[in-house]
């Protein structure tokens, strides 16, 4: 996303900070290194290479891998579910731009190749955005009942439910088009449909095909729609495997489905249940494009895909409030989950916040608003809450434009002072203007 989310509540009195920084318009950026280290390799960096230190630590901290970790229990729970899937969790999050867009079809102008969205060590490498970029290779590689799980990088606000890294799990199962293939399809079929109808679960269904939602040229209609129901009973078991059974409540499961586009499945679908009174979005799925099979040397076959968020999951499950938890090494956090129990968490922080509004002259090629929200990561870490744009001006007779950022400066773990809170600000403005060459305005 590019717009931040305005969440901050103002508090009755937003102190400013003092920022003694020179006015000075910078003529130019701090130099860029020619390499960047990544899980122990070096890397030559270029034009586009925007990847920050504070992401490249991130690296290798495998959280989907711990299993008394919230990721790695959601994560254990779908693997436990889909009996017979190969589970994969230890690939590189390094990928080819070709493998995180052009295999699974996204066209040249969409937004996520963008350097605002995306982080790209150079213009032939990046951290993948999406568990979606290792569909190929694991097709190619033979696996037929899959469930990949990973970390996936993209450039975002700053608030409680985004942060730049995140966990996802893709899951595949592929049909043969032969009588054997389609025999499997059918029986499984039958023996879902007649475990959900006696589960406690109501489903808001819609055609599995339909003129805004349709078959690929490549596919016979009705072996689509066979797949495309088979896929909505896989994962309307899964939700109730999730959502139901938790707590003392007798009311069913509510589960809808919605049509969807994504650029690598058609017919596609969002899938939300109805979690303590509202309507959530859980994940999104779809039948795979026929030239992703093509690609992968998957002939005469048909599947399906779903995509699903790990922190997404484990936020409404656990009932945790803030996504910068999970990078908590706190055992007041840590202890209190275990290995294939959903629990709820008992928040141990009730510490204020401490904002801090900045505001600067943009440079004349302008500045994208994940580019601020990047350094200000980068030079306070997960200190910083939520970051605001509260306010943009454009001078009348100069046409220059001004933003106005209100930074909200929370620990998870202490009490920030408004020394401590002064200090951070300091060196936010001060890599701000030396990042980017801005003019600070008070």
């Amino acid at each position: 996303m590019t717009a931040l989310l305005c969440r901050l509540v103002a508090p009755a009195r937003v102190a400013r900070a003092n920022i003694s920084i020179s006015r000075r318009l910078l003529s130019a950026q701090a130099p860029r290194p020619s390499t960047v280290s990544l899980l122990g390799k070096e890397y030559a960096t270029d034009d586009v290479t925007n990847i920050t230190s504070s992401i490249a630590e991130k690296l290798g901290r495998d959280l989907h891998r711990k299993p008394a970790h919230p990721l790695g229990i959601i994560r254990g729970l779908i693997e436990a579910h889909f009996t017979g899937f190969t589970a994969i969790s230890d690939v590189s999050p390094l990928v080819t731009p070709a493998r995180n867009f052009d295999d699974l079809g996204f066209p040249e102008d969409h937004p996520g190749r963008a350097l605002s969205d995306s982080y790209y060590i150079n213009r032939g490498l990046m951290l993948r955005t999406h568990t979606s970029a290792h569909e190929v290779e694991t097709f190619r590689a033979g696996e037929r009942k899959w469930l990949l799980s990973a970390d996936v990088y993209r450039r975002d606000e700053i608030d409680a439910s985004h942060y730049p890294v995140f966990h996802q799990m893709e899951g595949a199962r592929v049909f043969s088009n032969d009588k054997t293939g389609m025999q499997e399809l059918a029986n499984d079929t039958a023996r879902l449909a007649s475990e959900l109808e006696r589960a406690n679960i109501e489903i808001e269904d819609i055609p599995h095909i339909s003129s805004t939602n349709p078959v690929q040229p490549e596919h016979d209609p009705e072996t689509s729609a066979l797949v495309a129901h088979h896929l909505k009973l896989s994962l309307n078991s899964l939700i109730l495997k999730l959502f139901g059974g938790h707590g003392a409540s007798t009311e069913p499961v509510r589960v809808r489905w919605i049509e969807a586009y994504f650029p690598f499945t058609s017919p596609s679908y969002e899938v939300e249940v109805f979690y303590r009174g509202k309507w959530l979005e859980i994940l999104g799925c779809g039948v795979v494009k026929q030239s992703t099979l093509d690609r992968s040397n998957v002939p005469d076959s048909i599947s399906w895909a779903f995509g699903l968020g790990l922190e997404r999951l484990a936020m409404f499950l656990f009932s945790i409030p803030d996504i910068r938890l999970f990078w908590s090494q706190d055992e007041r956090f840590l202890s209190q989950f275990s290995p294939g129990k959903v629990t709820t968490f008992k928040a141990y922080s009730k510490y204020p916040p401490n904002s801090r509004d900045l505001s600067f002259w943009l440079p004349g090629t302008g500045l994208h608003d994940n580019d601020f929200c990047d350094v200000v990561r980068d030079t306070v870490g997960d200190l910083a809450e939520t970051v605001e744009l509260i306010d943009q001006f454009t001078h009348p007779k100069t046409k220059r434009t001004s933003k106005c950022f209100r930074i909200n400066y929370r620990s998870m773990d202490k009490s920030l002072t408004d020394e401590e809170a002064n200090a951070l600000h300091e060196q936010v403005a001060s890599r701000v203007q030396e990042k980017f060459g801005v003019e600070i305005r008070n």
